[in-house]
């Protein structure tokens, strides 16, 4: 709808990227951050004016514990004509907990959790897993272009949650895979541009490696995604699984190392120093 309005709360990594782009493009009439953060020319104000001012709530906060906690201050001030876009990684009985708590309000709710890290949020190719009904899924997606480059319909909360934390397990495999290939072709005398030379020629290169080698290349550990976060997904992902996965078990073990030697706040590809370590 051309007059929905939204407010971001959560004021993060990418919330604050997200919200940037919609206040450039007339959309942002509100935001929230546990912490006020004068830099940022958000609009900041308060969890009850953000629900007086915008019609769409997006929340990008750290687990399901922070979302419920704002669920707290925020729920005296919803109804029916705001929808509630849940975009924080948490587990999939979560993502049905706090739906329930939404829609008993009278406000919409969607779950919409996201894949695409600094970089994507920069260059607003963000992408959406949508879960909620199709009336409501509907009536986000124009405001979500604003930041996105794809929407995709999952179906429930449940099965969106899950969706993304399932995208999640490859990434945290891969990139300790990805460690362990050029770890053992540097141990070798291998140097990086023959190592990356030849896997854009092998069924291996992907999305995540042409994102990462640049920071392989220069020991670059900046966050675009951290450990800490990484490793928080995939215990969700564990909760989330009817069953025991192997590799999710072992690459938990080692994003948990990562995180127990310091690691926690620099970027999930830190995983190689692990292995750096034991040189």
């Amino acid at each position: 709808m051309d007059s929905e309005k939204i407010a971001v709360i959560g004021l993060g990594l990418i919330g604050s990227i997200w919200a940037a782009h919609y206040k450039t493009d007339g959309c942002l009439v509100a935001s929230w951050n546990r912490t006020a953060k004068p830099k940022l020319d958000l609009l900041q104000c308060s969890l009850e004016k953000c629900a007086q001012q915008a019609t769409l709530l997006q929340i990008c906060l750290y687990d399901a514990a922070s979302v419920e906690a704002v669920l707290d201050q925020l729920e005296p001030f919803l109804n029916a004509s705001h929808c509630v876009m849940q975009s924080s990684t948490i587990d999939s009985i979560s993502a049905e907990r706090i739906a329930k708590r939404v829609q008993a309000t009278g406000a919409s709710y969607v779950e919409a959790p996201f894949t695409g890290s600094k970089p994507a949020a920069e260059e607003r190719k963000t992408v959406f897993f949508l879960g909620g009904e199709p009336t409501v899924r509907a009536r986000v997606k124009p405001m979500l272009r604003h930041i996105s480059a794809q929407q995709f319909e999952i179906g429930t909360p449940k099965q969106a949650a899950t969706i993304k934390l399932s995208m999640n397990l490859q990434l945290a495999a891969m990139t300790e895979a990805l460690s362990e290939s050029i770890h053992m072709a540097r141990s070798a005398g291998i140097a990086d541009d023959t190592y990356f030379e030849v896997m854009k020629y092998n069924a291996a290169w992907s999305g995540l490696a042409e994102l990462k080698e640049p920071k392989l290349r220069n020991a670059d550990y900046t966050p675009q995604f951290s450990i800490k976060n990484m490793h928080k997904d995939m215990r969700l992902a564990q909760l989330s699984s009817e069953q025991e996965l192997p590799i999710l078990k072992e690459v938990c073990k080692r994003l948990e190392k990562a995180e127990n030697s310091g690691y926690g706040e620099d970027d999930f590809v830190s995983l190689i120093r692990l292995l750096e370590s034991r040189t």
